[in-house]
């Protein structure tokens, strides 16, 4: 059900519709009683109606209140009106790591800058390595739930900022449905109703219905840092078959086969947290920060940085040289 502009939910007004998704619908509405912008996320109607994932709803929204990290959306307020049920989000200003992806990369080289890559990869992890440690799993990280924004009108680089954690956890588990295993995969596919998960993004275990701790959100953050580098998904097919094939037991080509200037160091990392097996995963979002934090460092010696002269600065250096020349010739 959507909502109209002018629609209230306790004192927040609908203004526009966001986006939609597996976990409801996303408006910007105002609150008015403390005169700002927020999001309001509209629980779909298989969650209402279930009390057990209704109370884990309710479970997971108090924890990722009290969650504050300056890479994670933070979630302001939870009600319930005429049957709607609805979390109160920060409204950000910006765009989706997706979409950022969308209009870079093929024949313009990658999809980052790897500095930036890098610099939206270390704000994750550290989002990441926060949530595990209170004992929230995303479950369907993607460029889509990554929000590249400028808080607070700020002038300066994007910052990464993480969207829906915790809120995977809401959706039962089951067999995969979705497109025939003959359909073409033209747009990523999520299991609706069922296992949860963008499958592009998707770790082995999350395929086969096991559960998923903070090395399935590893794997998904391997595949989102591949791509970011890349240009490419980590994984392709061109069947939902073919594509959980690739995922189960095909490893991505090295980042330096797409990116020759990619850090060797970088690749390794990739490559890891898109191990097979979880054991053989980064166990922690922390070691993956870590690891991160001392790549860029040692990236950002090796980039030769040539010095930008301009025409006055050029001219001026010929003026020194010819009064230099003239102050020999007159001796």
């Amino acid at each position: 059900m959507s909502l109209a502009p002018g629609t209230r939910l306790g004192p927040y007004e609908i203004q526009s519709t966001l986006g939609a998704g597996g976990m409801g619908e996303v408006y910007r509405a105002r609150d008015s009683r403390l005169d700002r912008t927020v999001a309001i996320k509209v629980l779909p109607s298989h969650v209402a109606a279930d009390p057990t994932l209704k109370q884990r709803f309710e479970r997971e929204a108090r924890t990722l209140a009290a969650l504050s990290h300056p890479h994670i959306c933070p979630v302001f307020d939870v009600g319930q009106q005429d049957g709607i049920d609805y979390l109160v989000m920060e409204y950000l200003e910006g765009q989706t790591l997706a979409d950022r992806l969308a209009r870079a990369g093929g024949p313009k080289g990658p999809a980052l800058r790897v500095e930036d890559a890098l610099r939206y990869a270390i704000e994750v992890a550290d989002a990441l390595d926060k949530a595990h440690r209170k004992g929230i799993v995303h479950r369907d990280l993607k460029p889509g739930n990554i929000m590249l924004t400028r808080s607070g009108g700020s002038s300066g680089p994007a910052i990464a900022k993480l969207l829906d954690f915790g809120l995977a956890k809401l959706q039962p588990t089951g067999a995969i449905a979705g497109p025939s295993m003959a359909a073409t995969v033209t747009s990523p596919l999520t299991g609706h109703g069922t296992i949860l998960g963008t499958l592009q993004y998707m770790a082995p275990e999350q395929l086969e219905g096991k559960d998923a701790d903070a090395r399935t959100d590893i794997f998904a953050f391997g595949a989102v840092l591949y791509e970011t580098i890349a240009a490419r998904k980590a994984f392709e097919g061109t069947s939902q078959a073919s594509l959980i094939s690739a995922i189960m037991s095909a490893d991505p080509r090295p980042l330096s086969a797409s990116q020759p200037l990619t850090p060797p160091l970088l690749d390794h990392l990739v490559q890891r947290c898109l191990a097979k097996d979880p054991d053989e995963r980064w166990q922690t979002a922390s070691d993956v920060m870590r690891e991160l934090r001392w790549i860029a460092g040692q990236h950002a010696q090796t980039v030769p940085s040539a010095p930008v002269r301009s025409k006055s600065h050029r001219a001026r250096i010929a003026q020194v040289v010819a009064a230099l020349f003239l102050v020999a010739a007159a001796s």
